[in-house]
Parts: structure tokens; C-alpha cells; sequence
């Protein structure tokens, strides 16, 4: 019996250290894949998406072996990059998003929250809103947090038009409206086309805003009052869509 019990005690003393050694592995695999990004996010600052596994390895020290120990190519760490970029605009927008308000108020702070972010993290704006990278091609994995703002933008009009506060017009016409049509029914059997043309007209008119801010096409015409400027552009785009301020 007694050896038996020391048996299962040392047992279980392995299991446990070995559980152990698992989390301390993990915990550090975890910093140093944070570390690696962040010092790719300098360099995107420093040399633009002309992003290189080597000279990322170098700044850390290490050999280029060991980096692609944590991301076999720089597409995937491009990858990284993006997906937590997309994720880091969209929940500045979700909340701001999520604050009670008539819609086209909860639309303009998540218009707003987006150009702060933009303006904070410029080159993880261009990143995924600039030029496209030479020879990248994004996978299916970016594609959930890309939607992220233009699907709350869809909510808020979509609120707005459940409210009876979207005034939408009469139906699209145009092959566009055709192809519109299964993504608006896959979103719900209530959704009008034109609601989802109103959300990507809004969400490309909102990036449009922001990357002419920030890649200075309001040089030498707008300096003082770029937010309220801002605020005009998303205010009309919003009317067009046909979300009126509510008096």
C-alpha cells in the first residue's frame, strides 16, 4: 500500500512538472512572438511594408533560423500583423459603437474612434488600407477581422432602418445591386440591398477620409480643423445613405 501510494505521488509530481514546464514554454513562445511583432511594426514604420525576416531577427539579436521557429515566412508574420491590426481598429470601434445614442450619433463615434486609431497608428493604417503588398496575398484568416468595422456599420443602419430612421429610396437598380443581393439575404431576410450598398459606400467613404488625412492630401488647404472637417465628410455620406439627424 505504502508503495503504492508513493508510487501515484510521483506520479503525479511528474505530471505536474511536466505541466509545468509546458506553461513556462508556452508563456515565453507567447512574449517572444510579441516581441518579434513588435519590432516588425518598427520596422513597417521605418521601411514601409519592404519587411524582412532578417534584418527582424537581427534587431533581436537572433539568428534568422530561430525566427522562423515562431513564423515560417514573412507572409506569415505579415499575417499577424494585419489580423491584429483589423482587430485593434475594430474594437476601438465596436466600442464606441456600443455607447446608447441615436444612430447617426453611435455612426459618427465609430467614424471618429476610427480616424483617432488611424492617426495613432499610422502605419498600421497604411498597412491595411494603403498600397497593397508586393507578392502578399491576404488568406481567409484576415477576413473576419477585416469586416469587423463595416459590419457594425451595417448594424447601426440596419437598427436605423428597423427604427424607421433609414430612409432608403427606391430599390437599386444595376448589376451591382444583383450581386448585392445573396450577401444582403445571407445577413437577414429583412435586409434591403440598398442597405448593404448604403454600409459600403459609408465604410469606403470613411477609409477614403482618413487615408487622404493621413497620406496629406489636406496639406496647404486644411490644418486647423481636420476633425470638424471629418465630421462633415461622414455627416454627408451618412445623409446619402439616408441616415438624417433626428431633431
Amino acid at each position: 500500500m505504502g508503495g503504492g501510494r508513493k508510487a501515484r505521488a510521483l506520479l503525479s509530481l511528474w505530471h505536474t512538472v511536466r505541466m509545468s514546464a509546458s506553461g513556462v514554454r508556452a508563456r515565453v513562445r507567447a512574449e517572444m512572438t510579441e516581441e518579434i511583432k513588435a519590432v516588425a511594426l518598427r520596422h513597417l514604420a521605418s521601411d514601409g511594408a519592404n519587411l524582412s525576416l532578417r534584418a527582424v531577427a537581427r534587431d533581436l539579436g537572433m539568428a534568422s533560423s530561430a525566427v522562423y521557429r515562431y513564423f515560417a515566412s514573412r507572409d506569415e508574420l505579415l499575417t499577424a500583423l494585419i489580423i491584429d491590426a483589423y482587430d485593434a481598429v475594430g474594437g476601438a470601434a465596436e466600442r464606441a459603437g456600443a455607447a446608447p445614442g441615436a444612430p447617426l450619433d453611435r455612426l459618427l463615434a465609430v467614424a471618429s474612434a476610427v480616424r483617432d486609431w488611424a492617426l495613432a497608428q499610422p502605419h498600421q493604417w497604411a498597412l491595411i488600407y494603403g498600397t497593397p503588398v508586393p507578392g502578399y496575398r491576404a488568406p481567409q484568416d484576415t477576413v473576419g477581422p477585416g469586416i469587423r468595422v463595416p459590419l457594425l456599420i451595417g448594424h447601426i443602419l440596419l437598427d436605423a432602418y428597423r427604427a424607421g430612421e433609414l430612409g432608403l429610396g427606391a430599390p437599386l437598380p444595376g448589376r451591382f445591386a444583383e450581386e448585392l443581393a445573396p450577401v444582403a439575404a445571407d445577413l437577414g431576410p429583412d435586409v434591403p440591398v440598398r442597405l448593404l450598398a448604403s454600409t459600403f459606400a459609408l465604410y469606403f467613404h470613411l477609409c477614403g477620409a482618413i487615408s487622404g488625412e493621413l497620406f496629406g492630401q489636406l496639406a496647404n488647404s486644411i490644418e486647423d480643423d481636420r476633425r470638424g472637417f471629418f465630421d462633415f465628410q461622414i455627416r454627408g455620406a451618412a445623409s446619402a445613405a439616408g441616415l438624417a439627424s433626428t431633431p
